[in-house]
């Protein structure tokens, strides 16, 4: 089998981060026919099924504990909202002495001042800072967005990788027990003398390769298990089995739709389209700041002859500074980002064109094994095993027919998984995943 099979496809690559290279021997494949049903999930060590079907992805995002940090930044984001709209505090100003007399005419004794201000802002740019704030939180919540649907393909990856697994065991298995009726047979004619007794011993060899692979890919299951748990964060139930098939793909609409798709719902662009709203918000803000707002005061003071009352304006004139500085700044966050949406619409255009290429040639793939080869190698076993029966052919004939069906068959599981690889790949682009509910 292919090790590239496994290699990420250009979108979904965090998704398949560390899904294993490695794959199930092609010595374990089953030597029968692989029908469209042999993908099915068997029941796993007699239990009862249950099914989990998109139950099993939804548990396992509400524990996974990358969604709790995204969440918790749109927590303080939406907090961070609150402060933005806050109104400033009045300032309150109170003074007290003494008045000393100078002249006759002058009376002594205590004197007593107090004020009050309150800075009227900008409307301008409050409503800026406020537009940012909420940007912001729509920025932090496409984040979330993107770390759940990148969370929920992987473990939908990982599911399919558990299907593959189980069918390469159930397989391999089924080419052990294949082997032992081709030994037996060829230890009776080696008994009764009509084969030589390398043949018996080739046979031997072939089952003990067989044995081991059954017991890797019994190995591989158990770990393909573990990961699903594991991304579960332990909380699958005791029972429960797949019911989907490697088999089943659903059609793709048109290239042009998923592209559209792809460009109006992928939280990573989304992401990046609030942070281009955030900094035209932070332009529009540090323009107005530089007039903040008014400062209005009321003050009062009393002394033994006098009692006086004071309304003040105050205002900052931009006379030395400009804000021109953070005006640049914002500016420049602003081009960057625009820089970055329209890298990442190109980027996502050919992502998605290239992912769909490769369920394409996959599912090709799979159909010219299916129909092709699978039965050009069933016909090759079926006249060696003739051949051997009649005395025309050696064992090593039948061996080397039932290795090459082996190997056929297990591309096609291979071929079978690419193609479930990739339609998850699709909807990792589509941000398919990126509304899925975090709680079961």
């Amino acid at each position: 089998m292919d090790p590239s099979l496994f290699a990420p496809t250009v979108a979904g690559r965090r998704a398949l981060r560390s899904l294993p290279s490695d794959h199930c021997p092609q010595e374990g494949s089953d030597n029968h026919a692989l029908s469209p049903e042999q993908g099915r999930a068997p029941r796993v060590g007699g239990r009862p099924p249950h099914d989990r079907r998109g139950a099993q992805p939804r548990a396992g995002a509400d524990a996974g504990r990358r969604t709790r940090g995204p969440e918790q930044s749109r927590v303080t984001a939406a907090a961070a909202v609150i402060s933005a709209g806050a109104i400033p505090n009045p300032r309150l100003e109170y003074g007290t002495g003494r008045q000393r007399a100078i002249l006759p005419t002058t009376a002594s004794g205590s004197t007593q001042t107090w004020g009050v201000s309150q800075l009227i802002e900008n409307p301008a740019l409050r409503r800026a800072r406020v537009d940012a704030a909420r940007f912001a939180v729509e920025g932090t919540g496409q984040s979330a967005a993107a770390v759940r649907n990148a969370l929920v393909g992987e473990i939908r990856l990982r599911a399919y990788e558990y299907l593959l697994r189980q069918a390469e065991a159930a397989a391999a298995a089924d080419s052990l027990a294949l082997l032992e009726q081709v030994q037996t047979r060829v230890n009776a004619r080696v008994s009764s003398g009509e084969a030589p007794r390398y043949e018996l011993i080739k046979a031997e060899a072939e089952i003990i390769n067989a044995r081991q692979v059954r017991d890797t890919s019994a190995l591989m299951v158990e770990q393909s298990l573990f990961t699903l748990n594991r991304l579960a964060a332990g909380h699958l139930p005791a029972r429960w089995t797949l019911t989907e098939t490697l088999a089943g793909v659903p059609p793709l609409p048109p290239r042009e739709l998923l592209v559209e798709d792809a460009l109006a719902r992928n939280p990573d662009l989304l992401a990046l389209r609030a942070e281009i709203d955030r900094s035209q918000a932070l332009v529009a803000g540090a323009r107005a700041n530089r007039w903040p707002g008014l400062e209005v005061r009321y003050d009062q003071g009393r002394d033994p002859e006098v009692r006086t009352g004071r309304v003040s304006v105050g205002v900052q004139i931009p006379l030395f500074d400009q804000r021109s500085g953070p005006i640049a700044e914002a500016s420049s966050e602003l081009t960057r980002a625009r820089g970055r949406y329209e890298g990442l619409q190109l980027e996502l255009r050919q992502q998605i064109l290239q992912a769909v290429q490769m369920q394409d040639i996959a599912a090709l793939k799979v159909q010219a094994l299916s129909t092709g080869a699978v039965r050009d190698a069933e016909a090759a076993v079926r006249v060696a095993e003739a051949a051997y029966r009649y005395g025309e052919r050696g064992i090593l004939d039948v061996l080397d027919a039932q290795r090459v069906l082996r190997t056929v068959r297990s591309d096609l599981l291979a071929a079978r998984f690419q193609v479930q690889a990739a339609r998850i790949d699709i909807d990792i682009l589509a941000g398919r995943f990126a509304g899925a509910p975090l709680q079961p």
